[in-house]
């Protein structure tokens, strides 16, 4: 079994996480054979500015544990796509996952039904981000006369930025304009807060 926490700022510690998660693997006799961390950076963050995700990932497919504990599943992730994503790939390699505050344990029959429910609903989330984002475009490009920017090109934009690319890397990268890439950011930033905001409430 492997245990990853992640705390998003420096005078946060990941020591409580540990502490618990330790104590659930001793109560269930579970064999944690590593530890992974990632102090100080978000959970918005792509894998490669998250040394210790990237290694639970690597290990993941090198299926050098059969099971990831963590505390929850924003310390995974912000992204609901992602986290499913995530869920796939480990699923894939018969990976199962502990998520201590959720309760989601895909080794049992209700674990494996939450992560499909949890699929349907970043499907619906895709939906609807991509929806709003281009309800935000269509309502600038409208008022400034510019045809409005293909659903394709604002997704890989989005993925751009997600991945840490700067604003105007992006814009040079997708042949738009930093104002453009800019907008979009702003509207994923928005939408992101909102999650965060329906997750912990």
């Amino acid at each position: 079994m492997a245990i990853y926490a992640r705390v998003s700022t420096d005078n946060q510690t990941v020591e409580n996480q540990l502490l618990e998660l330790h104590a659930v693997a001793q109560r269930q006799g579970w064999d944690v054979v590593t530890v992974l961390t990632d102090e100080g950076i978000s959970g918005a963050k792509g894998r490669d500015r998250r040394p210790g995700f990237d290694a639970l990932l690597k290990g993941v497919a090198r299926r050098d544990f059969d099971q990831i504990m963590a505390w929850s599943v924003d310390r995974l992730g912000r992204s609901l796509p992602d986290l499913v994503s995530f869920l796939n790939d480990a699923h894939a390699k018969n990976v199962d996952l502990y998520l201590h505050r959720q309760g989601l344990d895909t080794s049992t029959p209700s674990g494996r039904m939450m992560f499909q429910m949890l699929g349907v609903f970043a499907e619906f989330e895709r939906a609807m981000i991509r929806e709003r984002i281009m309800a935000g475009l269509r309502r600038t490009t409208k008022k400034s006369g510019r045809k409005p920017m293909a659903a394709d090109r604002v997704d890989a934009i989005r993925k751009s930025l997600k991945d840490g690319q700067g604003i105007r890397a992006t814009a040079r990268l997708h042949r738009a304009s930093p104002m453009t890439v800019q907008r979009i950011k702003r509207s994923m930033e928005t939408l992101e807060e909102d999650h965060q905001e329906s997750v912990t409430a």
